[in-house]
């Protein structure tokens, strides 16, 4: 079930930056990159803040019965979305499609450990994320290849893959049992509520943690880039047809299959060389940062992570954004898992499943902060179309407003025939005049900022304890 849900989600999210902030005449919404960070940072953070309420409530009515719900909501979300254009409008079901995700959440992790013990919960887990990369590596190849036709389809086969998951869960799910904790299911549904935010408050009362939580959010606001900056960023300044010739010359049909009419490989492709990378190498780096402190593996991890999302927005070399995403995945391998695994460590020992229970919350906040970034600050540095209003603005040069008479596209061809050159120049153009990479400094910068906080917290902070 998870890796059909992970399916579901990446192939539709690794998409969703560009769904929203391409233009309407591609049979995209054409919204703005604010309008675009608004919607994923707030919509994803919501998601990811969910699970205090939506575990309390799968503890009282049953994994089983949320499972079901989860499914109902994230099917028909996905099913309506193509029908939703408007800003509010699309906000309000994504913010229903975040419901679905947030009761799935967690469950399935629950599940794995309950039906665990000290000697399986390593192979469990192991299982349970490898089916999470697989998941997030097949979904963009599948919704990818639908997107060439219509975008509707994206969210079509996103709404079958997840639907799939009925049957898993009818004829092979089987509830956990509860006895290590009855009380939860004996309880009203809002003291269970109120008890969560309760024992987040507990942890929360540890100021040591919190600066811990506080830093993570912003490795989380580095991280989020991946889909909320990066694709907008390679669609909209990367030259791909290097990474098209090579797979010609190395593998014709790969080309051919992820190729367009132009020559050039999708920027979803190219960012998913991430979960491909984390399939592949994944157990190799865990065997090397095993015998790391975790600390220790979160600081190197963030810090190459941080130079491989930076790299991959420096130039417009569709090979380089390849070798920089091989980068920001060892990085990613390195940190990520060690997140939750230092928690689990730092906790006093009676208070363990309270502290685990904050490990969302930097997630959230990462999600929300990262939208704030590939919105405003995304725009106003680096975003195509507002760099071309400035320079019709700069120049003097009137157009008609943007529209869906009068598209992105429109507009950019526009002002390219107002400076008597094509698109192509016009673009080049931009890129030498406004130095759009120069994005790459802030992302790189939010990262290097979380790594060297961590070192000082380890450095100054943990050592006078």
């Amino acid at each position: 079930m998870e890796l059909f849900e992970r399916w579901a989600w990446y192939g539709f999210y690794i998409l969703f930056a560009l769904y929203l902030t391409k233009s309407t005449d591609e049979g995209a919404l054409g919204f703005t990159q604010v309008q675009k960070g608004w919607i994923m940072g707030v919509g994803t953070a919501i998601l990811y803040f969910l699970p205090l309420i939506t575990g309390a409530i799968s503890d009282k009515i049953g994994y089983k019965k949320t499972l079901y719900i989860a499914y109902s909501v994230y099917t028909t979300a996905f099913l309506a979305m193509p029908f939703f254009h408007s800003f509010v409008s699309v906000f309000a079901i994504f913010l229903y499609l975040a419901l679905g995700a947030a009761l799935f959440k967690p469950i399935v992790s629950a599940t794995v450990a309950k039906t665990t013990d000290k000697t399986t919960s390593s192979i469990g887990f192991g299982i349970f994320y490898m089916m999470v990369n697989i998941g997030a590596f097949v979904g963009p190849f599948v919704t990818g290849h639908f997107q060439k036709i219509a975008w509707e389809y994206v969210f079509i086969s996103s709404a079958l893959v997840i639907a799939f998951n009925f049957v898993l869960l009818t004829f092979f799910y089987k509830e956990p049992k509860h006895d290590d904790e009855p009380e939860k299911v004996k309880e009203p549904l809002g003291k269970n509520i109120a008890g969560a935010f309760k024992n987040i408050a507990v942890a929360l009362s540890d100021v040591k943690f919190v600066i811990f939580l506080v830093i993570i959010a912003g490795f989380w606001t580095m991280y989020n880039q991946l889909f909320f900056t990066l694709p907008v960023f390679i669609d909209q300044w990367v030259d791909t047809t290097g990474v098209y010739n090579f797979l010609a010359n190395v593998w014709p049909w790969l080309a051919h299959k992820l190729g367009t009419e132009q020559g050039t490989i999708s920027a979803e492709y190219l960012v998913n060389v991430d979960a491909g990378s984390i399939i592949l190498f994944q157990i190799i780096i865990s065997s090397i940062v095993m015998r790391m402190r975790p600390l220790n593996a979160m600081i190197s991890g963030i810090f190459v992570a941080s130079i491989g999302i930076g790299l991959s927005m420096m130039t417009h070399s569709g090979m380089f954004v390849v070798l920089a995403l091989f980068i920001f995945s060892i990085g990613e391998m390195s940190s990520s898992p060690k997140i939750t695994e230092y928690i689990g460590r730092i906790a006093p020992a009676d208070k363990t499943a309270l502290y685990m229970g904050t490990s969302f919350l930097p997630v959230a906040a990462g999600n929300f902060f990262a939208g704030i970034i590939s919105g405003n600050v995304y725009q106003q540095m680096s975003d195509k179309v507002q760099l071309a209003r400035d320079e019709m603005v700069a120049r003097g040069i009137h157009l008609p407003a943007i529209s869906h008479k009068f598209t992105q596209n429109d507009f950019l061809e526009a002002a390219a025939h107002k400076l008597n050159m094509n698109t192509h120049e016009f673009q080049m153009f931009l890129w030498d005049k406004y130095h759009p990479s120069h994005i790459w400094m802030v992302v790189t910068g939010i990262g290097l900022g979380a790594t060297l906080l961590l070192f000082l917290y380890d450095r100054l902070l943990l050592k006078k304890q």
